[in-house]
């Protein structure tokens, strides 16, 4: 049986108009989430992550715009709501964590106001006492110590690593079926980390969320993601089972990521490095977006942009993959 696809994303295009022309942030994006999957979406600063989030949750800065593709959540179209219909898709269907837990936190409002408010906004059949225990379980869920006392405490009173647990609670608060987590542990030291990654997990497992985690650490995709997409200049170029891309990666750019990482065994004397950097929006190459940077580079990369093709168990957008991954050597 096909596991049920909660968000599917075909060819979605974000531009900017300027003065000059349009500025083509995201580039014909395609990839589709399972119940209780999640997906890691990873790159450098100005791939386009982030962008994408927004774009589904509806969140694009202005002028920024959706110029082409559909999203669809559980096969109801959803790129073109406005208003009441795009804030009831909010919280309610779709929940989103943001990086710096303060940003979405009232400092003027206890915790517990703050998800309570929530909830009964999203379900207004809830009595007042039933959506006080309900904010009380949701801080009981995401780990919150002594969580009866500590639904009367206000934002500042609690840690880092308690107040994302927190918004995660708000994500969760009315039961999404998605949700979409933009740099969610990068503000965080690495044991706190490691419990907000072991959290995501749970949830995913116990209540089938589905969740889009935006990051630019491999590590973290490694230990949380079941699949990974690697966007470059607003282009996937690669996707596929973590296991799969992380030890076997096939586009140059990600066997750059992968060999930046230190290795636990210290046996490499350096670190891989990537030359150059993610290129600007006005001046993303024509051809494959990374061929400045690629050691690999033939006259095909540079004049035709490669599309994503099957890899091994995923697919990557590059000219050079080894024919044994793509069947052509077989």
């Amino acid at each position: 049986m096909s596991p049920e696809i909660v968000l599917d994303v075909r060819g979605l295009t974000v531009e900017f108009p300027t003065r000059n022309g349009i500025l083509t942030a995201v580039d014909n994006v395609s990839f589709s989430i399972a119940k209780g999957e999640i997906l890691g979406v990873v790159g450098e600063s100005g791939a386009g992550k982030s962008l994408t989030g927004a774009a589904i949750i509806g969140l694009l800065e202005p002028p920024g715009r959706v110029a082409k593709g559909e999203i669809r959540l559980k096969g109801e179209r959803i790129d073109g709501l406005a208003g009441e219909a795009l804030r009831r898709l909010r919280g309610r269907r779709v929940g989103m964590v943001f990086q710096d837990p303060l940003t979405s936190l009232n400092p003027l409002y206890t915790v517990g106001d703050q998800l309570i408010e929530t909830i009964s906004t999203h379900r207004p059949d809830l009595s007042a006492s039933a959506a006080r225990e309900r904010a009380l379980s949701l801080l009981i869920d995401v780990g919150i110590p002594a969580a009866k006392d500590r639904l009367f405490a206000y934002p500042h009173q609690f840690s880092g690593g308690m107040r994302q647990r927190v918004v995660i609670a708000l994500a969760l608060a009315a039961e999404p079926e998605l949700v979409i987590a933009d740099e969610p542990t990068t503000a965080l030291d690495v044991s706190v980390q490691a419990q907000i990654i072991a959290l995501l997990k749970r949830l995913c497992a116990e209540r089938g969320t589905s969740v889009m985690l935006i990051t630019h650490d491999m590590g973290v995709i490694a230990e949380t993601c079941d699949r990974v997409a690697v966007l470059y200049a607003g282009r996937i170029v690669e996707i596929g089972p973590v296991a799969d891309v992380i030890h076997r990666p096939c586009h140059p750019y990600t066997i750059g990521l992968m060999g930046a990482i230190p290795a636990l065994d210290g046996e490499e004397d350096r670190l891989t490095q990537i030359p150059g950097s993610m290129p600007r929006l006005s001046a993303i190459p024509q051809g494959c977006a990374f061929h400045p940077r690629c050691a690999r580079t033939s006259q095909t990369c540079i004049d035709e942009r490669p599309l994503l093709t099957a890899a091994g168990s995923g697919s990557a957008a590059c000219w050079h993959i080894d024919p044994a991954l793509t069947g052509a050597g077989s």
